[in-house]
């Protein structure tokens, strides 16, 4: 039960137009966690990402506030309230922060947490208050599902920030789930930190943690107790993780512990500010079981495509149909690029 962060190289060779002989290496590594491979193409000319030599102008939905739903006062008339039996109050809120039901559920307990009245954020540009107080309003929710279903044990905080990493809404927002039925990661990640707790005595995400400090060359950073490092075999372009060791339940978190991670959320999204990127995935899951406590927190984020015209989605056929994902800048370098955001 090892953790193994195995690499393989694979060279291409062919003639240029000019008849010389070239030579790429592509790095494929397996990440220790999942077993899933991912590709680093190293090239001696980069690939040009259309869209990404600057920042892209704001969406066209920036300053359409009447018809936000998510805006006061709309948000009081066009959100629904959450199940009195869970809620009585029907809305839960802290400031500006307000969380309801998701008119769309994906299951159950399917839920929006808004940041504040503010309609559209750029990336980096967010106050610390709005994404703490939002990431409080999730943990208080979960709470009060869990009180009233014990069973919706698989707990996730997700975000899609813009339309092209699938927002449906520029207001910026987060979604909540509690389900009594595993999604396929939950499934995987639960087997997985089980069987190796077993095998080691060891929570496998402690064990990571300091491998990776121990390596040091994709670690980041600390915001209070949270620990920033790239993803090894990353699964999307800029991948990072923090992972919070000791901490299994999103919804007995203290508050302390959502202010730390939301520092450390903001910094990444300056990072991506600095590489000309406005969009970006977020997501932690959590097992909310004591006979199940094995999964320790983990929050990961991805840069996506850019919201622009003509911007390069960032899956194409390889990732989506060979299901290795393809990036073209190594984890060690983007460590080295991401620091001095966590200095």
């Amino acid at each position: 039960m090892k953790l193994a962060f195995n690499t393989k190289f694979v060279e291409a060779s062919f003639l240029s137009s000019f008849g010389d002989k070239i030579k790429n290496m592509i790095e494929i590594r397996t990440n220790p966690i999942t077993s899933r491979t991912s590709r680093i193409k190293y090239a001696p000319m980069k690939e040009k990402e259309t869209g990404t030599q600057c920042l892209p102008p704001n969406p066209p939905e920036a300053d359409n506030i009447e018809d936000c739903p998510f805006c006061y006062p709309q948000i009081l008339k066009t959100t629904p309230l959450i199940n009195p039996d869970i809620y009585p109050d029907g809305r839960i809120q802290k400031e500006q922060s307000v969380l309801f039901p998701n008119l769309f559920p994906y299951g159950a307990y399917s839920a929006v947490s808004i940041f504040d009245n503010r309609h559209f954020v750029e990336i980096g540009q967010a106050r610390l208050s709005s994404y703490a107080n939002s990431l409080i309003n999730c943990g208080r929710y979960l709470r009060q599902v869990l009180n009233f279903d014990p069973h919706a044990i698989h707990t996730a905080i997700t975000q899609n920030h813009l339309p092209a990493a699938g927002g449906s809404l520029v207001h910026p927002h987060l979604q909540i789930q509690a389900d009594h039925i595993a999604s396929n990661h939950f499934r995987f990640l639960k087997k997985r930190s089980s069987e190796y707790f077993r095998e080691t005595g060891n929570f496998i995400f402690s064990d990571y943690l300091a491998c990776e400090k121990k390596e040091s060359d994709r670690y980041v950073g600390k915001t209070g107790d949270w620990e920033w490092l790239t993803a090894f075999a990353p699964e999307g372009h800029f991948e990072l993780w923090a992972i919070l060791p000791g901490h299994f339940s999103i919804a007995r978190l203290p508050d302390e512990k959502w202010e730390s991670l939301a520092i450390g959320v903001l910094n990444a999204q300056r990072f991506y500010r600095s590489v000309c990127r406005n969009g970006y995935n977020l997501g932690i899951l959590a097992v909310e079981s004591e006979k199940e406590a094995f999964l320790e927190l983990r929050c990961v984020m991805v840069a996506r495509s850019n919201y622009a015209p003509w911007a390069r989605n960032d899956h194409s056929g390889f990732e989506v149909m060979l299901g290795d994902m393809a990036t073209f800048l190594s984890p060690e370098e983007t460590a080295q690029k991401a620091r001095k955001f966590w200095a």
